[in-house]
C-alpha cells in the first residue's frame, strides 16, 4: 500500500515491586491462583465518555515538573520490555539487534486517509517538543523523565479519524530476529496497547522519538513509543509498527491475559490496589540514590495529572473501569 500523501500541518498551539519485580514469577503463578479482585473490563464497553475539553493552559502546566530527574543510566538500564528478556536489565543488555531505519507504521480502521508511511513522513512537519513526565509502573516504581516527541493527536488527525473511530488499538514489531524475547510466550505477541479516542486525542498523550535530549535507545522503545502520563506504564507501547482506528475496544496484551489484575484503563489510582500489591505508595527511582534505597512516596490520583484528565472519566466508576 502506497504511503498517504499528507499535508505538511504546523504544531499544535501545545494545544512492594520488591516482591513481584520480575512479572515471569507472576505469569507462572497465574494458572494456579484464582480470579482475584477486581472484576476485568474485557467483555463489556464502559459508558460513553463526557464532553470534556482540557484547556491550554491546564495542559501546558503538565508539560514539566520540578521533581528531581531519573539519572538517564538508570531510566535505560532499569526496563520492562519482553521482546528483549523479562527482569529488568535484560532489554539494556540484549544485544542491539533491533533495526529502526528504516521504520514504516501502518495505520487504518475507521479513517478517511489509512495507509503504511515511513516514520520521518509519519512526523514531517511537526515540531519535537520536551516533555518531563512522571512515569509509574504498575509493579510500584516510579521515574521522572525527560521526553522528546510529538503531541499523539497531531499525527492522528493527519489520517481523517471518522466518527466510527471510537479507540485508537497500537501494536509493537514482534520480530524473533530481532527481538529474543519473542522465542518465550509470556504473552502473546505482538504485543497490543489501545486508548480511547478522547485519551489519544488529549495534549498530554506523547509520541515519544528521544529522551533527555537524546534518540531513544532500543530498551526504551526505539524508535517510537507512546507515553502516556497519567496511565500504568505498561500502557506506554514501544516500537509501535501499526495505529489503527476501531470502533469497539481493542484487545490488548495484558488485560487479555489477566484481565483481573491489568485493566483496559490503566490509570494511576492509589485507592485501587493490584491484587497482589499496594498502589498507595511507589518507589521512586531519581537523583543519585541507589535504586535499592530509593525514596517511598505518596502515588497521586491519576499520576499527579488529575487537573489535565480527570475530566476524561467523570460518571466512570474507577474501580470497575480501572
Amino acid at each position: 500500500m502506497r504511503p498517504p500523501s499528507l499535508p505538511r500541518i504546523p504544531a499544535s498551539e501545545i494545544t512492594d515491586e520488591a516482591v513481584y519485580r520480575d512479572r515471569r514469577r507472576l505469569l507462572g503463578m497465574l494458572a494456579a491462583s484464582p480470579v482475584l479482585g477486581l472484576a476485568g473490563c474485557a467483555e463489556a464497553e464502559p459508558p460513553p465518555p463526557p464532553r470534556a475539553r482540557t484547556s491550554t493552559a491546564q495542559a501546558r502546566a503538565g508539560f514539566s515538573t520540578d521533581e528531581e530527574p531519573t539519572r538517564y543510566e538508570d531510566a535505560t538500564t532499569y526496563n520492562n520490555f519482553y521482546e528483549f528478556g523479562t527482569n529488568k536489565d535484560d532489554p539494556s543488555r540484549a544485544p542491539r539487534t533491533l533495526r529502526t531505519s528504516p521504520w514504516s507504521v501502518l495505520v487504518d480502521g475507521e479513517c478517511a486517509r489509512p495507509g503504511t508511511i515511513g516514520l520521518e513522513d509519519l512526523l514531517r512537519g511537526i515540531a519535537v517538543e520536551e516533555r518531563i513526565y512522571r512515569l509509574r509502573c504498575v509493579e510500584g516504581w516510579s521515574m521522572v523523565i525527560p521526553w522528546n516527541g510529538v503531541p499523539l493527536a497531531d499525527v492522528l488527525r493527519r489520517f481523517e479519524p471518522t466518527s466510527k473511530a471510537k479507540y485508537v488499538a497500537f501494536t509493537t514489531l514482534a520480530d524473533p530476529r530481532q527481538m529474543p524475547g519473542i522465542r518465550y510466550r509470556s504473552i502473546d505477541w505482538p504485543y497490543r496497547e489501545g486508548l480511547r479516542i478522547d485519551e489519544a486525542m488529549h495534549p498530554l498523550a506523547l509520541l515519544a522519538t528521544g529522551l533527555y535530549g537524546k534518540p531513544l535507545p532500543q530498551q526504551n522503545g526505539a524508535p517510537l513509543r507512546l507515553v502516556v502520563p497519567w496511565k500504568y506504564g505498561f500502557k506506554s507501547i514501544k516500537s509501535i509498527v501499526a495505529i489503527r482506528f476501531t470502533e469497539r475496544m481493542p484487545k490488548t496484551a495484558w488485560n487479555e491475559l489477566q484481565p483481573s489484575e491489568y485493566g483496559f484503563f490503566a490509570n494511576v489510582n492509589p485507592a485501587v490496589d493490584h491484587p497482589r500489591w499496594s498502589q498507595k505508595t511507589e518507589r521512586r527511582i531519581a537523583g543519585t540514590k541507589s535504586r535499592l534505597f530509593a525514596a517511598r512516596i505518596p502515588t497521586q490520583p491519576f499520576n499527579g495529572y488529575a487537573e489535565q484528565v480527570a475530566a476524561l472519566y467523570a460518571g466512570m466508576d474507577l474501580r470497575k473501569w480501572y
